[in-house]
């Protein structure tokens, strides 16, 4: 795959799905799928949703004009169709999380039973691990964590999108200093990065659409796949680069189920305490907000490339690094518990 015909992916998805996004807002707001303000959330007027729908069809459109049909990606055609149904349901009136999250298993489980993607196994830090019998579970669980850990982060104009766009990019660099820009996982991730920046021209704060629950599990759904696809054909060396990208999700997706445990609440409960909410706690704007999670991203993700097509060691030890400044952060925050209430909990009357 030449840089041309990459530029050309790019450039297709990109100036489609910004052209047809306004089209999708129009419709959003005519059958009443709007994002209505509450306590809860950080806009102040209705938005659209089903923004989702305009990166997806994107990623059509860039199937047909340069993908070719196969096994995976008809498995990945088929769980992409059942995932966006699911998200446009909920986008339009809400359904129950068990129902949303048996959309999500269903969309996740053809990728390994009839596409054959399977997390067999991994190595990290001198360590092996082989799934065996358990492979394709373990792959169904790591299709739905990435899918939910896209879901939860998307709380600002731009954050999912932003974040993904990232990801598809880093990927997109590792492939082609490698030379290894030919597989299924590298024309998913160029097609992507067109389709996603084309909605982020539109969902940048101050937002005209929201991407809803069609787009932030559709974007969960095919990064996961990406990373499946990549360690397979070794686009990836290590299955560690791309948790490392998802570092910020899912680490604000962990301490999201620990924070609720520790308050007693259950797993699936909304609240305003996600790494962004810190943030913007400390008078950050909205804006300032996503440009501070993208650049922590994107050291994360420069780490990911010195890690691949550099110095390992350096790489490692810039993980490292960027993890504890986070931690450190997260432990100063009241993302875990209301620091106030601990300082009263351990305090002693004279």
């Amino acid at each position: 795959m030449g840089l041309k015909e990459i530029l050309l992916m790019i450039g297709t998805t990109f100036l489609f799905t910004v052209l047809f996004i306004p089209i999708v807002g129009k419709i959003a707001t005519h059958i009443g799928a709007l994002d209505i303000p509450n306590e809860r959330k950080v806009h102040k007027k209705p938005i659209p949703r089903l923004g989702g729908l305009g990166i997806y069809f994107g990623f059509l459109l860039g199937y047909i004009l340069f993908g070719k049909e196969s096994l995976q990606m008809n498995s990945i055609l088929i769980g992409s169709f059942i995932i966006i149904i699911t998200g446009v349901i909920d986008d339009i009136s809400p359904i129950p999380a068990k129902y949303k999250f048996m959309g999500q298993l269903a969309g996740a489980a053809v990728v390994p039973l009839y596409g054959g993607i399977v997390l067999q196994d991994i190595s990290a830090f001198g360590i092996y691990i082989n799934f065996g019998m358990l492979s394709v579970p373990v792959t169904i669980l790591f299709i739905v964590s990435v899918i939910n850990c896209i879901n939860l982060i998307d709380g600002l104009d731009g954050l999912a999108g932003g974040l993904s766009s990232i990801y598809f990019l880093t990927i997109g660099i590792i492939a082609l200093a490698i030379n290894n820009a030919n597989g299924l996982d590298i024309l998913l991730t160029f097609i992507m990065l067109g389709s996603t920046l084309g909605f982020l021209w539109h969902n940048f704060n101050p937002a005209k659409i929201f991407m809803g629950d069609s787009g932030s599990m559709f974007l969960g759904y095919i990064i996961s796949v990406i990373a499946l696809l990549g360690f397979k054909n070794v686009t990836l060396t290590s299955f560690i680069v791309p948790l490392m990208l998802l570092a910020i999700p899912i680490l604000d997706t962990l301490l999201a189920i620990l924070r609720r445990l520790i308050n007693h609440k259950p797993i699936s409960a909304p609240d305003k305490n996600h790494l962004h909410h810190q943030l913007l706690n400390m008078k950050f704007s909205q804006r300032k907000t996503v440009l501070i999670i993208y650049a922590v991203d994107i050291l994360f993700a420069v780490a990911s490339i010195i890690y691949i097509i550099g110095d390992f060691t350096q790489g490692l030890i810039i993980y490292s690094v960027l993890l504890i400044i986070v931690l450190i952060f997260i432990f100063n925050t009241n993302i875990l518990w209301d620091r106030s209430k601990k300082k009263k909990l351990f305090s002693f009357k004279k």
